[in-house]
């Protein structure tokens, strides 16, 4: 099968590892990057040996697939106009500023059966998937993802910078609809909560506690999951999971060994896989659009200033 002729919008930090990755990969052959600095295109276009363009309009006609990786409030128009040219897209999350951006684009995707993948990173943690078919009904799920400060994310708020990846990950794994949110959040560096708690209650019973801060002394990304027969304690950093047992009234611990993976690689390898086969991604813009409304219902309850039941029509 052919190499897909990709190129990467952002060249950023994070736009850096897609195309590092992409030159990695036999499925892809990375044309081009694209960024607004001249130098940090060209930068990489001499490392990985492909063009360096200014604007993302001269790639159209170019490449099959692009991975976005530009600040939020550009995603919509620049996810838009490769979706309306029938370039399979993965664009960074969150997908769009508005739930109305992304049914929009979700139609577009839909109308020209562009691949349309979210990314959602923490989906391919080694640890997450090992877990996942492990799982029968959570009952309730506690959160922490905390980070120490840096100025890259905050033009918004932690919620839709960090939580939005755990809010996620709960709609993939309870597989419920919302009935309650209450949150609250506190801004300290930025103009934006920098760190926040939210309680979120399914219409099948469970529930969720999830904090997520920027302004911590030490990294950490941790889900524990807990089900009528035990409980699962992921480590999203070290790709670690520990789990709990109930053995004849005893519980019993078990440490999972699992061979460590690079999550964004996987991603882009899935993405890939998705355009060649023609099938739906492993996160599908839809997907991305419900967490990103989830996220929008968290952040305003915030900025309310007041916590209160919402109905899950509201999401």
């Amino acid at each position: 099968m052919k190499p897909i002729k990709t190129a990467v919008v952002g060249v950023g930090h994070l736009g850096a590892i897609h195309a590092r990755i992409y030159s990695q990969l036999a499925a892809a052959q990375l044309v081009a990057v694209c960024d607004t600095l001249p130098e940090r295109a060209q930068i990489l276009a001499r490392a990985y040996r492909c063009r360096a363009v200014l604007h993302f309009s001269e790639l159209i006609g170019e490449v099959e697939a692009v991975s976005i990786a530009v600040p939020t409030q550009d995603h919509f128009a620049i996810a838009q106009a490769f979706l309306k040219a029938g370039i399979h897209v993965l664009l960074e999350k969150p997908i769009t500023r508005t739930v109305a951006e992304a049914d929009e684009l979700l139609a577009i995707a839909r109308e020209t059966q562009a691949v349309f993948q979210v990314g959602h990173v923490e989906r391919f943690n080694a640890a997450l998937r090992r877990v996942h078919d492990l799982l029968k009904n959570p009952r309730f799920v506690e959160v922490h993802r905390l980070a120490p400060f840096q100025p890259r994310g905050t033009e918004v708020g932690v919620v839709l910078d960090l939580m939005i990846h755990d809010l996620d990950i709960l709609l993939w794994l309870v597989k419920s609809k919302i009935s309650r949110v209450e949150a609250v959040g506190v801004k300290v560096l930025t103009p934006f909560e920098d760190i926040a708690n939210a309680r979120i209650v399914f219409e099948n019973g469970a529930v969720a506690d999830l904090t997520a801060s920027r302004i911590s002394k030490e990294a950490m990304r941790k889900f524990r999951i807990f089900q009528s027969d035990g409980y699962f304690s992921i480590d999203f950093l070290s790709q670690a999971v520990d789990l709990f047992r109930k053995e004849g009234g005893q519980i019993r611990h078990e440490a999972i060994e699992i061979p460590k993976e690079e999550p964004l690689a996987s991603e882009l390898a899935a993405f890939l896989e998705s355009i060649q086969n023609r099938r739906a991604p492993a996160v599908t813009a839809q997907e991305a659009r419900d967490a990103l409304a989830a996220a929008l219902k968290v952040t305003e309850l915030i900025q309310e200033g007041k916590c209160h039941p919402h109905e899950s029509e509201d999401l």
